[in-house]
């Protein structure tokens, strides 16, 4: 039976606990559960407050017996539990899996590709390449640290007043960073920056660019530009300030070759495109107990419908499938892509050892608070958000992605980090769940958050997009609330405004991945 089978049925009791697999022996509290509350139909009774979206035992487990949710391993019984106990960090012990036999394209599931002229569409910006934008941007990139003021000073100076003239354009924004010099060069970092840097630079959403370098740093700005295939045009320009003229010089001649762009990045329409230009990068943060119960499997669901409308999903955040990767091995079109998989994996085992990190078990104090135990059963919701058809490939951070389907790309887990690889990769639009609730936004690509319950979504009803408390609720089942959630894409695509948007978030999030040293 398929989980969204098994929530179908669950959810529509509206019962205070929540079972997820028959063979499971914790239940999930849909409500706070309080000391000593019969649990009507359960046949238990709470031997512990439980607030909602944690975990209560279904029976009694005994010492070191496995810790069962969704028929998955995510712990073990620290001791001995009686029914109706509460189970969280304190009780619950995690395990390094070691020797673990992995299976390569044993759960594929064919998708059913629709055909062309049943596909969806949505309003979208046709480039003369062919590609397709979810939004125009005129963009400007520092190469270093040491240019990101200039270039925050140009994009300022585009006031919306004095970009009226250009109705097309959604506006002037920098990408500033923290690196680009004071590292290792050659290096995996130096490599993993100028391969971010040059996404960026051509990405779709972004109707001009202007790479911004002060001159004397390690990133060069003629040596990223020719390593990374990047050349100057009416749309794509550079300045070193050293050559300029210093600060003021570089902050003129920023917004001369800016105002140069407007009117050839104005001249754009909307036109029908079909659903198959989409690329969507999949994120969770602040992930909470209903996380893997509402939003990331109705995340899931949306996916597979826009995977077979031709579109491609994105899943990231290594750290977040670890404990769980031999459910995605098992969806792998060939050995080969699974072990490039569990390739990733094993580099991030090396990055983080001896780190108290989440890679290694730990998750933040708003997972925890939400209910979410440890590592493993985070990376069980996590890796719902990609739904259910199999992985066309694997990506490293912020490589170009060419396949279509649903794919992966390496990243850490952190929310500003991994959304910027995935953008870097061409992602044109991000779908963001959260459980707690999180204030993200970006650029060039716009974010969707979907809440994972009701009480979240309507006192964060500014910064949340979607509703997938409904789930918990009862008043839809995951299908349901995967086929809103596609429709909601669409119109985002298509120019609709999200709610971060609206606050003007986005400016500041473009994080690139820092991997080496800093001298």
């Amino acid at each position: 039976m398929t989980t969204t089978a098994l929530l179908q049925g669950f959810m529509q009791n509206n019962a205070p606990l929540i079972r997820l697999h028959p063979r499971d022996n914790v239940l999930i509290a849909r409500r706070p559960i309080a000391l000593g509350e019969t649990l009507a139909g359960m046949g238990l009774r709470a031997r512990a407050q439980v607030p909602a979206g944690h975990k209560i035992t279904a029976r009694a487990i005994a010492e070191g017996e496995a810790v069962l949710k969704y028929d998955t391993v995510i712990g073990f019984a620290a001791r001995a539990l009686e029914a109706g106990e509460y189970l969280h960090t304190h009780n619950i012990r995690h395990e390094e899996r070691d020797g673990f036999a992995y299976e390569f394209g044993t759960d594929l599931k064919p998708v059913a590709l629709l055909p062309a002229h049943e596909r969806a569409t949505f309003l979208g910006i046709v480039r003369a390449d062919g590609r397709v934008a979810t939004r125009n941007y005129i963009g400007l990139i520092a190469s270093v640290n040491c240019s990101s003021t200039v270039i925050h000073k140009v994009a300022e100076w585009f006031t919306p007043e004095r970009l009226a003239a250009y109705p097309n354009v959604d506006g002037v924004v920098a990408f500033a960073q923290t690196s680009g010099c004071g590292m290792s060069s050659p290096s995996e970092h130096f490599d993993v920056l100028r391969r971010t840097l040059a996404g960026y630079a051509r990405h779709p959403n972004l109707g001009g660019v202007v790479v911004v370098g002060l001159g004397c740093e390690r990133n060069q700005v003629p040596e990223l530009m020719a390593s990374q295939g990047l050349d100057e045009s009416r749309q794509l320009q550079s300045l070193v300030m050293q050559q300029t003229g210093g600060t003021r010089a570089t902050i003129a001649a920023g917004i001369a070759a800016v105002q140069a762009m407007l009117p050839a990045a104005n001249d754009i329409q909307r036109v029908p495109v079909p659903a198959s230009h989409l690329k969507i990068g999949l994120e969770c943060g602040g992930s909470d107990g209903f996380s893997g119960i509402s939003a990331n499997p109705a995340l899931g669901a949306a996916m597979d419908i826009l995977v077979a409308h031709g579109g491609t999903a994105i899943l990231s955040e290594t750290p977040e499938i670890h404990g769980v990767e031999h459910l995605l091995t098992r969806r792998a079109v060939s050995e080969a892509v699974g072990r490039k998989l569990l390739a990733r994996l094993d580099w991030w085992k090396r990055y983080t050892a001896g780190h108290n990190g989440q890679f290694n078990g730990v998750v933040g104090p708003g997972n925890q608070a939400g209910g979410l135990a440890n590592i493993v059963e985070k990376s069980l919701g996590s890796a719902m958000k990609a739904g259910t058809t199999p992985l066309r490939a694997v990506y490293e951070y912020a490589e170009p992605i060419t396949e279509t389907g649903f794919v992966f790309m390496d990243s850490p887990g952190y929310d500003p980090v991994a959304t910027t690889g995935q953008i870097a990769s061409g992602a044109n639009l991000i779908c963001f769940t959260t459980g707690r609730g999180s204030m993200f936004g970006s650029k060039p690509a716009p974010t969707l958050k979907l809440a994972s319950n009701t009480p979240m979504f309507e006192r964060l009803s500014e910064d949340m997009d979607i509703n997938c408390g409904l789930v918990i609720d009862g008043k839809l089942g995951i299908e349901q609330m995967g086929r809103q959630i596609f429709e909601h894409i669409l119109r985002a695509a298509s120019g609709e405004a999200t709610c971060s948007e609206k606050l003007g978030l986005g400016d500041h999030e473009f994080v690139p991945w820092h991997l080496g040293i800093v001298s």
